[in-house]
This record gives structure tokens, C-alpha cells and sequence, in this order.
């Protein structure tokens, strides 16, 4: 039999998910398995195990594995990756402390810097340096460069950063101590600036390559090891890693570029935003990704999700920009609020109620989850205020302690000096409200309104909350796809191969060399389409073409689709079009500048599915019953119809107050709402 099906794992902070699909009909099965911190790839064998069961499936049916992880994100969090030092050219060891020299909380006269992840004495010199264009002014001293190699390793330095001034312009002097090193010292891992980050600004470059070393040999270990025990399951598929930038990659790419999967989670729920909406018929939507322990917002335009071309990674204060490690990849442009299912309610230094971002995680997790914790989380104020099912908590297979959130939400109540519903809702509202506020800011960057914007939910949790998120915002139109609470993982299993690749290009447009920059695109594309075709893609790919501009004078740059051919003219037109839709007008007489120029190429992967088709219930059995739901504007509690959302036949409508429940997951609308089901199994709620 040929191996034909697809799994994906995707693991999470509480919950691991997996999902079967034939990509052939569109066919999945999903399974929810909690998550294990001591060992994160113990739970996802556990899993593929409950799957392959519930679909009745044999191992050997799986033709490939996809996989998310934020294995590598807590590696720098927690400061576990690999013992790593950094080289770099003489006199410039003190960039990672030096940074950018600014404070992210200005009057803190106790701030938190992040620590870089090389401490001094593994940061050493070498004599050489590149001018600004690539020419050597100093010649390298490569006996010096291993001396120096040497007593790194002599100090226990397994992974080792290369990051040589201007090596963005002339890889030149880093790739002859590469091949030094790796002739002297074979079992020492490697990163290149020139290879990982071949971009101005020191700081940033060097950050990015040395997050990478941090966590490459981890990379190496885990991934090697996930293969062996994929293989010894009998699951005979490829591995493959989804990417911060959305798309696939194969393992080997991975494992040389681990700092491509930091936000491989999260990506994967701004993907599935951007693919259902596309089956919806929806062209911009506000991908709304909740599960146990944060909230991921994305705006979707075109059907596609904006890309951004850095983050920052282990925040010393988690949602404040300028608090973190710069990188410098290629990732969807996310805002991330610590608003999950295990966030944790309590009563604020003021007086006032505090929801997260601290969360009860997978261990011991809500109150409600019977496992020791006595935290009121948002789960247990959803299951107070009758959103959830005790009795059918992912579709009954885990049993829910009613009980315990209650005297949890008690306890909490007294503190605050409030009705228990008064708490639990405050709960509820408060999660909502930081939600819809950062969705706002996000929105409003974007020179854009939330009424243009469909809200589409995905994860466990935010079907429950995007109704009251919606109504915050003033959108108008909801969406719940099929197999929400595993969304991430059905966007991973649909998500094409990616590769993004930059050089810099730093040139004023009047006069320059656009020949070169011709040049410099093919080489991009051969690099990518290289590794496109080692990925498995179908097809040569959909090549996008970009650069960093900027007017000459500023001191930061956007990026711009070019023209199929680079002209002065036709490149200008671009930019400034670019420019006026971000900042609505343009400097007058203001020369443009190339800074760097991107490629990007995606390709559809053998396996991803054009559509989902989940299990179908009998459609008699449609209405489930009813129970007591809280709605704010009804004025409490109020009698609230309840649907098995997978006996709803297409085009079948209801108005709300209603709730629809899965197993994975559970949607909430409100009263005045009008729902219908879409051709592909989508809830689309209008409110009035």
C-alpha cells in the first residue's frame, strides 16, 4: 500500500494536537493529548499512538510527518541551549551587551536587559576587517582565529558563532576560518553571519546567528531523535518543520537553520486563519488563535498573511517590544498576548483583577482539570459561566472537576470582594478586552479599521471568547472553521514549502547597478529553488521579489514588492506607493536608497489537502439541548440552545444565542446573532 496520508504535531503549552488527513478526499481525524514538559516528544509519540488508533490507521499508511515545536523558544527563554562563544572581528566582543543602547521602559531604574546568551569570556577577537563594501582593509589572521577557537573549545564551547564586521557585503574571511575550524575541530558546530544573517546592523546580525548556534546542537539531537523514534513506530514518512515564515521545510534544512522555527508554533495558527478564510470566501480576516496559555492575532490581507522580516525572542518582560533578543528572519507578523485557557486570575497589588500572562500549563493546568491546581484559570471561569460542557470537555474524553473551579472562583471572589459571577466574568471580560486591545493597535499600524476585518478562531479556546472580542472591536462577522481547536495543526498540514533568502544591496536608486541587483535575485533563487526541490515541492515555485528601501536620510526601511523588471522608474513608483500606504504621504524631493533585496518561494507540498472533511453526525441529532449561558447584554444568565455542530447540514441557520460544540473545541454566539453554515463546514456569524 502506498504511504498516502499526512500527520500532524503540533505541541503545545497545554495540549498536544494531532491530526490524520488524506490529502486525496479531504478526510482528518484529530486527537488533543496533554502536553508533557519533562519530555515534549514523549506526549507526541503517545499521541501519534491515540491517533493512528481512533482514524484505525496503520503506521505505515503516514507518507509524512509535519511538526511544530517550541522546543527551541524555551531553549532561550530558559538559557538551556548549547555552551556557546562567539568570534568576531577585533574590538567589537561587546556588541550582545552593548545593543542597541536603549531602554524599553524608560523611567525603570531597575531594568531587566536581555542577558546575552555568550557570556564575556566565550566572546573572543580576531584580527581582521571588511570595509562597508566588501574590500579587505585588514587581512585575517587565521592562526590567530583558531588560537583563539582553541581556547574556547579547551573551555567546554560546543557551538561556536562566526561574526565578522560587514561579512553581510564579503563572507570571504568567515568562510576560510569556517573551513579552518571545521579541518581542526570537526565535532565543533558552526553559524555563520554570512549564512544566517547577511544583513547591516551588527547587533541584530549578531544576535540572530548566535540564537542560532545557541540552539543548533538541541536542533540536531531532538529532531534526530524524533526521526528514530518515528521510525521504530513503523512510520516509514518524511519529517518536515514548519517555519516562522509559514511554509515547510525539510529536516536537514532545519537542523542547519534552527532559528527559522522559532515561531513555528504560532505561525501555523496564523496560517490556518489565512486557509480557512480562503475556503470562506473571506479576503481579510483577523486569524484569532487561543489555546492554554497565549492568544496569537494575525492580519490576513489577500488571503495571505502579512510577513514581517524580524521578532524578538525571550522577552525579559514578555509582550513589551524592545525587551527581547532581535532576530532577524522571516516570520508572520504576530501579536501575542499571554490570554490562554490556563491563564491565571488573581487580585493585583491595587486591588483590581489581574488575568495572566502567568499560566497553569499542562501541569497542573486549571482547577477544573482535577490535577492539583487551586489557581483560578480562564478555563474554569468559561466552564462558571456555562460556555463549556463538564461532561463533554474534549468530547468527553477528559473529565472535568466542576467542583473545584467553583471554590477556585470562590476564593477569588473574596478577594476581589465580589459575586462569584461578577469574577468569573470579570475573568472572561479581561482576557477579552486585552485581546481586542491589541488587535486594535495591530490593526490601526496598519493604516486599516476592524470593520474590514472578518474574526476567524482557532484553538481551544478562542471560539469561546471570539463573540465578546468581536463585539469589542466592532466586527461584524465571526468565523468558526472546522476542527478549530486544532487549527495550528490543520494550517501546518495544508501549508506550502517556503524559503526566504536576503543579500544586501546598499545603493541609492538614482545610478544604481540594477544589473547587479538582477544578478544578485538569480543567485537568490538558485539557493532557494535548491532547496525547494531537497523539500519534496511539486512545482518550480512562486518567486516574490523584495527590497528594503528607505529614503536616504532615514534610519529605518520597509519592504517593497519589485517590479518583474528593475527599473529606476517603475521601482520608485513602487516604493513610494508602499511608503503612501503606510504613512498616507511622502517627503517631497526625497531621494530612495536600496538597503537589501528578499526572495521568496513557495511551492505546494506532496500531501497538503485543497479541503477538510471531518466526521458527519446524523442530522436529527443536530440539537443537543439546552443549558444556562452567560451574556452580558441579555443581563445574565439565559437559556442557550446547543448544537452538535457536525449533525448541522450546510447552509442551515440559527439565531443566537447558541452554542456549537466539538470535541475539540466550543463556539459561543450571542443573542441578536445570525449564523450559517458554509460550504465547507465553516460557522459564519453576522452580528446584528
Amino acid at each position: 500500500m502506498t504511504a498516502s496520508l499526512s500527520l500532524g504535531i503540533d505541541i503545545g503549552g497545554t495540549f498536544t494536537d494531532l491530526v490524520i488527513l488524506d490529502p486525496r478526499d479531504g478526510r482528518a481525524v484529530i486527537w488533543k493529548e496533554s502536553t508533557t514538559p519533562d519530555d515534549p516528544a514523549r506526549g507526541a509519540l503517545e499521541g501519534t499512538r491515540q491517533v493512528l488508533a481512533r482514524a484505525g490507521v496503520r503506521p505505515e499508511e503516514i507518507g509524512r510527518v509535519v511538526h511544530a515545536t517550541t522546543l527551541f523558544t524555551n531553549a532561550l527563554i530558559e538559557r538551556k541551549g548549547a555552551p556557546t562563544g562567539l568570534l568576531t572581528t577585533a574590538g567589537f566582543a561587546d556588541v550582545l551587551e552593548i545593543a542597541r543602547e536603549r531602554k524599553y521602559e524608560l523611567y525603570d531604574l531597575f531594568l531587566e536587559m536581555p542577558r546575552p546568551l555568550v557570556p564575556r569570556p566565550w566572546r573572543r577577537e580576531v584580527r581582521e576587517r571588511l570595509a562597508p563594501d566588501g574590500g579587505v582593509e585588514i587581512p585575517l589572521d587565521l592562526d590567530g582565529a583558531l588560537r583563539e577557537v582553541e581556547v574556547l573549545v579547551a573551555a567546554g564551547v560546543e557551538s561556536l558563532a562566526i561574526v565578522l564586521l560587514h561579512a553581510y557585503a564579503n563572507p570571504v574571511h568567515e568562510r576560510r576560518v569556517a573551513e579552518a575550524v571545521e579541518r581542526h575541530f570537526p565535532s565543533l558546530s558552526l553559524s555563520l553571519s554570512s549564512e544566517i544573517a547577511p544583513e547591516i546592523r551588527e547587533y541584530p546580525r549578531a544576535s540572530t546567528t548566535v540564537a542560532n548556534a545557541y540552539v543548533r546542537p538541541l536542533a540536531e539531537a531532538y529532531l534526530e531523535r524524533l526521526e528514530a523514534a518515528l521510525r521504530r513506530a513503523g512510520i516509514p514518512g518524511g519529517l518536515f518543520l514548519m517555519l516562522s515564515n509559514g511554509g515547510l521545510t525539510h529536516v536537514a534544512e532545519a537542523k542547519r537553520l534552527p532559528v527559522q522555527l522559532l515561531e513555528s508554533g504560532p505561525a501555523a495558527g496564523a496560517l490556518a486563519g489565512a486557509w480557512f478564510g480562503r475556503n470562506a470566501g473571506l479576503d481579510r480576516v483577523l486569524a484569532f488563535d487561543m489555546g492554554g496559555t497565549t492568544a496569537k492575532l494575525a492580519l490576513v490581507d489577500g488571503g495571505e498573511p502579512l510577513v514581517a522580516w524580524g521578532f524578538e525572542a525571550a522577552r525579559e518582560r514578555r509582550f513589551l517590544r524592545g525587551s527581547g533578543l532581535p532576530i532577524q528572519i522571516a516570520t508572520v507578523e504576530l501579536i501575542e498576548i499571554g490570554a490562554g485557557g490556563g491563564s491565571i486570575a488573581r487580585r493585583s497589588d491595587l486591588g483590581t483583577l489581574q488575568v495572566g500572562p502567568e499560566s497553569s500549563g499542562a501541569q497542573p493546568g486549571p482547577a477544573c482539570y482535577g490535577r492539583g491546581g487551586e489557581q483560578p484559570t480562564v478555563t474554569d471561569a468559561d466552564l462558571a459561566l456555562g460556555y463549556l460542557n463538564a461532561d463533554f470537555f474534549l468530547g468527553g474524553a477528559m473529565r472535568i472537576d466542576a467542583g473545584a473551579a467553583d471554590a477556585a472562583l470562590g476564593r477569588l471572589a473574596a478577594a476581589l470582594e465580589v459575586e462569584p459571577a461578577r469574577a468569573a466574568f470579570g475573568v472572561h471580560d479581561v482576557v477579552n478586552e486585552n485581546m481586542a486591545g491589541a488587535a486594535r493597535v495591530a490593526i490601526a499600524e496598519r493604516g486599516r479599521v476592524p470593520q474590514e476585518y472578518a474574526l476567524l478562531a482557532t484553538g481551544g479556546a478562542a471560539p469561546v471568547h471570539a463573540w465578546h472580542v468581536a463585539r469589542k472591536l466592532g466586527v461584524k462577522r465571526v468565523v468558526c472553521p472546522p476542527g478549530a481547536g486544532a487549527g495550528s495543526t490543520i494550517g501546518m498540514l495544508m501549508a506550502p514549502a517556503r524559503v526566504d533568502r536576503v543579500a544586501s544591496f546598499n545603493a541609492a536608486l538614482e545610478g544604481a547597478d540594477l544589473a547587479a541587483a538582477e544578478r544578485l535575485f538569480a543567485g537568490l533563487e538558485q539557493e532557494a529553488l535548491a532547496v525547494l526541490r531537497e523539500t519534496g515541492a511539486r512545482q518550480a515555485g512562486q518567486v516574490r521579489r523584495l527590497a528594503d528601501m528607505r529614503y536616504i536620510g532615514q534610519g529605518s526601511e520597509i519592504t517593497v514588492p519589485m517590479p518583474e523588471r528593475l527599473e529606476a522608474a517603475t521601482v520608485r513608483r513602487a516604493f513610494d506607493a508602499a511608503y503612501r500606504a503606510l504613512f498616507v504621504r511622502t517627503p517631497p524631493g526625497a531621494a530612495a536608497q536600496f538597503v537589501a533585496l528578499r526572495l521568496s518561494v513557495t511551492a505546494p507540498m506532496p500531501g497538503a489537502g485543497g479541503r477538510l472533511e471531518l466526521p458527519r453526525h446524523p442530522a436529527g441529532a443536530a440539537r443537543k439541548g439546552s443549558r444556562p449561558v452567560f451574556f452580558p447584554e441579555a443581563g445574565g444568565m439565559l437559556p442557550t440552545p446547543v448544537f452538535d455542530r457536525y449533525a448541522l447540514e450546510v447552509g442551515a441557520q440559527i439565531i443566537g444565542p447558541a452554542v456549537f460544540e466539538e470535541s475539540e473545541s466550543t463556539f459561543i454566539i450571542g443573542p441578536g446573532a445570525t449564523a450559517r453554515v458554509l460550504p465547507d463546514g465553516s460557522i459564519l456569524a453576522e452580528i446584528a
